[in-house]
């Protein structure tokens, strides 16, 4: 998952507040992206959302909202269970049987 997806700030805080983001939380989240040079990995993106309450499934249309498509989202969502898993158990290590 190497894409990259651009969103207009003005247009990121519409889709927000569509739902139901506080303005307070939208420019926690504008501050935090911008002390990232305006970059953010979507993993991180998506656990700063979370932190706000937001419900997966809102999360997931914000992303659609963006431009990124479901395949990409899986992607991002798996990344990030896998990151709690990590973070919770250790790292997850890769079994092959024969």
């Amino acid at each position: 998952m190497a894409n990259t997806f651009v969103v207009n700030r003005l247009t990121l805080e519409k889709i927000l507040t569509s739902f139901k983001v506080s303005s307070k939380n939208i420019d926690e989240l504008s501050n935090a992206v911008n002390k990232m040079h305006r970059h953010v990995n979507a993993v991180a993106f998506v656990n700063m959302l979370h932190r706000y309450g937001i419900k997966d499934s809102d999360i997931t249309n914000i992303l659609r909202r963006i431009g990124v498509d479901d395949i990409t989202i899986t992607d991002i969502f798996n990344m990030r269970d896998e990151q709690r898993i990590s973070e919770t158990y250790g790292k997850i290590a890769e079994l092959s049987i024969d």
